[in-house]
């Protein structure tokens, strides 16, 4: 009730700000049209800016407007405000599959289908996602953002313990050998090997690199034993820290590199934005560093991976769909994936030419193996587009967490979590 009533306050606060700042207005007296954007994290976000401002420039006529919701109970807080019935937001960001598909069955996103048949979009470009995304034959978001996980590494880490850096085709056998030799030291001057952040995605999502198996599928879950199997014995070890106590104690994984406590960590593309960002502002210690492709099983292409997906969406609600629609085009097409990848960041869209925009950063490592690890071969999405994927979530998440912390065995929680999974599809 109480997390209910935090979430009713947020999207409140947020109807109000709209107000106060006279709603999504059409046109004002001197001819400027306003669209209100529902974002999360704006101010520790780079990529608004720098979207907004070249929208801006190359339509002087219209100004954007950012409501800030937050990014705890985002995709909830939105659904309530939309829920209303009424025109706050002309454009949404949609942070993840779950939320994006309780939107389209609220019917609450308007269908993008004809105004991209209409405006001889290419959804090719984005490599699959549009259909990824698509139900029946229909998709009501568009990609600007297409996030992949890679292993970042402290050279000055690795260095010191004589150990040589990780490469671009690790297999899981590998990255754990690697984790137990640069692990070092004792109590605040310890040094971990790798380190898990306290998401599923973090373990659980290794399991499905071989193309195999879907998150989504229920059943028979032990394929995903031998990843727990390796995180629980690298916890037991001492080569991550422990599992409870990050949660426990809420330590973020960007902390913990840039601190220099972990000498590898596997972390989502977004973080090279973020760590580049903190070395030059002095928040990180962590100057010297590289990326490399993920971890793969034997017999899976080097630069497999997993991938999230940010995108935009236009309410039913709204009154100004072409305008809203005009700014989705912009910002999820190439002028968009330019502005985002000047930033650090990786466009839905994107290409060699994007790639070394993003390399050429200053702050970026400007060794090759770092430059080679933004080419993926094969992204697959974390959780895929189901009818039942907010349930399925919810029964994943909690068994990650039992066996996680130990109160559940891997056997049983993996075979609980696949009794409840299909309870939830039989539903």
């Amino acid at each position: 009730m109480k997390k209910a009533l935090a979430v009713f306050l947020i999207a409140l606060a947020a109807v109000t700000s709209v107000f106060a700042n006279g709603g999504s207005e059409s046109t004002s007296g001197d001819g400027t049209t306003t669209l209100t954007w529902a974002v999360w994290d704006y101010a520790t976000t780079p990529y608004y800016d720098a979207l907004i401002n070249a929208y801006e420039a190359a339509n002087p006529d219209v100004n954007i407007e950012v409501i800030d919701l937050g990014s705890a109970d985002y995709q909830t807080a939105l659904q309530i405000q939309l829920s209303g019935g009424g025109s706050d937001f002309d454009v949404v960001a949609v942070k993840d599959i779950p939320g994006y598909n309780n939107l389209v069955k609220a019917g609450l996103l308007q269908d993008l289908t004809p105004l991209a048949e209409r405006d001889g979009v290419d959804t090719a470009a984005y490599g699959g996602i549009v259909e990824q995304v698509s139900v029946d034959g229909k998709f009501y978001e568009l990609p600007f953002r297409s996030d992949f996980w890679v292993i970042f590494y402290n050279k000055d880490l690795f260095d010191a313990a004589g150990v040589p850096y990780p490469d671009n085709d690790m297999t899981f056998e590998e990255y754990d050998q690697i984790a137990r030799a640069v692990t070092s030291g004792s109590g605040a001057s310890k040094v971990y090997g790798a380190h898990y952040h306290t998401w599923r995605s973090a373990i659980q999502l290794f399991g499905i690199l071989d193309g195999q198996h879907q998150i989504t599928d229920g059943g028979d879950y032990s394929y995903l034993k031998p990843y727990y199997e390796m995180a629980l014995a690298q916890q037991a070890d001492g080569i991550v820290q422990d599992y409870a106590t990050l949660k426990t104690s809420n330590i973020h994984y960007t902390g913990v590199f840039y601190n220099q406590s972990v000498a590898m960590m596997n972390m989502g593309s977004w973080f090279i934005a973020s760590l580049i960002a903190a070395n030059q502002s002095g928040q990180s210690d962590a100057q010297n560093w590289g990326i490399v492709k993920y971890p793969h099983a034997e017999g899976v292409e080097p630069g497999t991976t997993l991938g999230t997906i940010t995108a935009l969406a236009i309410p039913t609600g709204t009154d100004q769909t072409e305008a809203a629609w005009d700014f989705v085009k912009f910002v999820c097409g190439t002028e968009g994936a330019e502005a985002l990848a000047a930033t650090g960041n990786f466009p839905a869209v994107t290409n060699d030419e994007i790639n070394n925009i993003i390399a050429s950063m200053d702050g970026f490592p400007q060794d090759e193996q770092s430059k080679e690890a933004l080419n993926v071969a094969q992204l697959y999405l974390e959780m895929p587009l189901h009818d039942k994927s907010a349930e399925i979530e919810v029964v994943l998440n909690e068994f990650h967490d039992q066996i996680m912390t130990g109160n559940m065995s891997v056997d049983d929680g993996l075979a609980e979590m696949g009794r409840r999974v299909d309870q939830v599809l039989a539903n």
